[in-house]
Order: structure tokens, then sequence, then C-alpha cells
């Protein structure tokens, strides 16, 4: 499985992107997926996850009320709507595919995509 992950750039405190997550794999609707971020000299730090049949939904704490997550499996996509965004969500942001149910831990995950840069100014 491939995944691409696009739709970073530089933003504005307050503002808002939308970072999608493309599969190469017409069987990307049999995995769950995550966002992960990293900045320097950190792990992968869980953002957001999403089950096969996008009826559940996963936050961190940080995320709750300004991200959200959803997928459109006939288009083996995965999103990640951010809202409100901080100068601390600038990062590396990562999608990944995983059949595992342990969402928040990215050594569950098998498939990665190569990461967006998002930098949010203050």
């Amino acid at each position: 499985v491939q995944l691409q992950a696009s739709g970073g750039g530089s933003v504005q405190a307050g503002g808002s992107l939308r970072l999608s997550c493309a599969a190469s794999t017409r069987t990307f609707g049999s995995y769950n997926v995550g966002w992960f971020r990293r900045t320097p000299g950190k792990e992968h730090e869980f953002v957001a996850a999403i089950n096969r049949a996008a009826d559940t939904t996963h936050y961190a704490e940080f995320a709750e009320g300004r991200f959200t997550i959803s997928r459109d499996n006939a288009k083996n996509a995965v999103y990640l709507q951010m809202n409100s965004l901080k100068p601390e969500d600038t990062a590396v942001y990562y999608c990944a595919a995983t059949e595992s149910r342990v969402y928040y831990s990215g050594y569950e995950y098998d498939y990665w995509g190569q990461g967006t840069q998002v930098t949010v100014s203050s």
C-alpha cells in the first residue's frame, strides 16, 4: 500500500488547512487510517484516526474540536480538516494505514505516507 499525503502549507494562527491522503490500493477500505505528526527530536505523535467503515473516529486531546478526520473509500482517500490552527501545530503530518485496532500507536501502522509540512505562524 502506498500512501501520499498532501495539502500542507503555511498559514497564520487561526487559519485552516485540509490535508489529504491518497492510497494506491483498491483495498484501502480494509484499513484503519491515522494521522500523526512529527517535530524535530520527537517521535510520531498521534493526531486522529478513522476506522474502515468511517463510523468511528478518535482524536488526540489537542485535536478535539479543531480537527476532523474523514474518508472516502470510493476515492481511496482520507482527509484531515484542521481549523483554528495554532503555532504549536507546526509539524510534518503523516498518514498511515493499519489492520490493527490499536489506533493511537505509530508502531501498529504498517504503511506510511511521505509527510506534508504544516507551518503555522503567530
